[in-house]
């Protein structure tokens, strides 16, 4: 009887050691959905050193949540705050919004300040993990957790834009070809920079595609915000300065790759772009645009902007 009870003083003294041992741990964490055994399994894989001890105190303290959870601003934790953390933990959460028409570069350089990242990196992983150099992240608005990382950032960015497009492509053409999409992002995002509002953008749409049935250089200001040129007045020396493709004035056909993100409305109209034969079009005093067929009408539509400025 002694030696039993001599016994469960070792187990009892044992396991308060063992819950307070340091958990190493990063600020958020990813929970996956799923039994207490496969998330102690897929935390062990990822570097945590759990144990079947910590699958049975998990099961006393409750199920996990799943998603996103904030630890707090330590590297470390003891062990049974971490499985407590596990169970109650709620991430805090930043709102982040990808704004119609802007550049990645542009935004990674916000989301670098708002969140304290590191905008090199963000770039690095992005060129990495994106199938497309510009609109590879939705123009939407996003809801990412506290502290995480600027891989699981990005990873999450790409991944929830890839399902749109995906969605939308085989919606449109039965399948999703990353190649025949990248096509539509390039006139969408031009559509984008361009319009003055949803309601022009397949007019504008319609343009594009008239000129280049033509075989006419776009001659579009808008595919010179490119990159960092994203809020940069398009001056006649940047015109003739720029040898990229993204300067339509001096390159026929579309720019090589997207010039920023873009809307769902961007996206039909390039897909769908309006029955014209406008070939022109030029900002009026209200500050949409006047359209027209022949540089003729285009030059009076100059003239009359002119006046009216």
């Amino acid at each position: 009887m002694v030696w039993a009870e001599n016994i469960a003083v070792v187990l009892i003294i044992s396991l308060a050691f063992y819950i307070t041992l340091p958990v190493k741990t990063t600020q958020t964490l990813y929970i996956p959905q799923g039994s207490i055994g496969s998330i102690i399994s897929h935390l062990h894989k990822k570097g945590y050193d759990l144990s079947v001890i910590d699958r049975y105190l998990l099961q006393l303290m409750g199920q996990p949540q799943q998603g996103w959870i904030y630890i707090g601003k330590t590297n470390q934790i003891n062990r049974i705050d971490f499985l407590h953390k596990l169970t109650s933990a709620k991430a805090v959460i930043h709102k982040v919004t990808l704004i119609p028409g802007e550049t990645s570069e542009i935004f990674f350089e916000n989301l670098a300040k708002k969140l304290k990242l590191d905008k090199a990196k963000l770039i690095h992983y992005y060129k990495t993990l994106s199938p497309y150099p510009e609109a590879g992240i939705y123009a939407d608005t996003y809801y990412v957790p506290a502290g995480i990382r600027e891989k699981h950032l990005i990873y999450f960015l790409v991944r929830e834009s890839e399902k749109k497009y995906k969605h939308l492509s085989e919606k449109l053409y039965g399948n999703y070809d990353s190649k025949q999409w990248q096509k539509i992002l390039t006139i969408a995002s031009i559509i984008q920079k361009e319009a003055a509002n949803t309601q022009e953008m397949p007019v504008i749409s319609s343009v594009i595609y008239n000129r280049l049935h033509k075989g006419m250089r776009l001659q579009m200001d808008g595919t010179l915000n490119y990159g960092k040129y994203s809020h940069i007045k398009v001056t006649p020396e940047r015109i003739r300065d720029d040898n990229s493709t993204f300067n339509t004035y001096k390159h026929k056909g579309l720019p090589a790759s997207p010039i920023g993100a873009v809307s769902l409305d961007a996206v039909k109209a390039a897909v769908k772009p309006a029955q014209t034969k406008y070939l022109y079009f030029m900002k009026n005093a209200n500050g949409t645009h006047d359209f027209s067929k022949t540089f003729h009408s285009h030059r009076k539509n100059i003239q009359k902007a002119k006046h009216t400025q």
